[in-house]
């Protein structure tokens, strides 16, 4: 009943300007990441885009220009399946950029069949946590002296049915789509409370979030009976504009300016899991996670 009285309560709203600031969105070339990019650029943001496909990145820039009236929005090619792009992409911010002031970690894979990326890891764990792990990473200095700043990493209520699995992190010897897809939510909730603890007095909040079931094209790896499933509950699931409004709160709303680490859902906080508060398996992850991206942080 809980859900249903969210789902039909009247939208968050507010009237915050960003006039001056510099938001960088993973994924925002569709979905919640495009309608947030559009939201923030209202606002005056300038908006740095970060996609994989950079066909569909400038016909997104083009809209979100249309849309919101607002010119100063760039598309930049990043593929967070591969460490090379990954770091290439942040030293052309590092050069580029005079300030960060909002790092959204939007963009994922869910449910997909197993693969690996570039570096090898499973698909699911290593674009939605450890490509943005390494993304934060390298931005982190340029961010910390944008302070006030604020992270936000977009996960899912799946992280409450996720666990980490340290002895076999890529699901090397099994892979269950769902379950991967859940270990990289939880990931993304743990990884934010770690950060949080690492960047207490700088300046840099983080915030992770579950935006809502929303209808878009993480649906695509859905099996035949799931997809049918969505069809029928899909008046209660959220479309894009409204699936971007717990994102586009963790990244304006004033009253959060004190508030870091915490998980929100419907533009409030909300209880994540139990294993999402566990602050050994976070630095247990968090060690492991530079491990095997070669880096050092401490």
């Amino acid at each position: 009943m809980q859900a249903i009285r969210n789902f039909f309560r009247a939208a968050w709203s507010s009237a915050e300007k960003l006039d001056g600031q510099t938001v960088l969105i993973t994924g925002a070339n569709t979905g919640i990441g495009k309608e947030t990019a559009i939201d923030l650029a209202k606002r005056g943001a300038k908006v740095i885009m970060a996609c994989r496909d950079m066909e569909k990145a400038q016909a997104a820039v083009k809209e979100v220009i249309e849309t919101s009236g607002n010119e100063n929005v760039v598309c930049m090619k990043l593929d967070l399946a591969d460490s090379k792009s990954i770091r290439e992409f942040a030293e052309a911010i590092n050069t580029g950029e005079p300030k960060l002031n909002i790092l959204i970690n939007n963009a994922g894979v869910m449910v997909c069949p197993y693969g690996k990326t570039a570096d090898g890891f499973e698909m699911q764990i290593g674009v939605n946590h450890m490509g943005h792990f390494l993304l934060t990473h390298l931005l982190l200095d340029l961010i910390k002296r944008s302070a006030p700043a604020r992270i936000i990493n977009v996960s899912s209520m799946a992280h409450t049915w996720g666990s980490i699995n340290l002895d076999d992190i890529n699901s090397e010897k099994s892979y269950d789509k769902k379950g991967a897809y859940s270990q990289s939510k939880l990931a993304n909730v743990l990884f934010t409370r770690s950060l949080a603890k690492r960047l207490e007095g700088t300046g840099v909040t983080t915030y992770s979030l579950h935006p809502g079931v929303v209808q878009t094209d993480l649906w695509r790896h859905l099996t035949p009976t799931q997809q049918v499933f969505m069809k029928v509950v899909s008046p209660f699931t959220k479309n894009s504009v409204q699936g971007a409004q717990t994102t586009i709160y963790c990244a304006v709303e004033p009253s959060l300016e004190k508030e870091s680490g915490g998980y929100y859902s419907d533009c409030a906080p909300a209880n994540c899991s139990e294993a999402g508060k566990d602050d050994d398996v976070a630095q247990k992850l968090w060690e492991l996670s530079c491990r095997m991206l070669s880096i050092t942080w401490e």
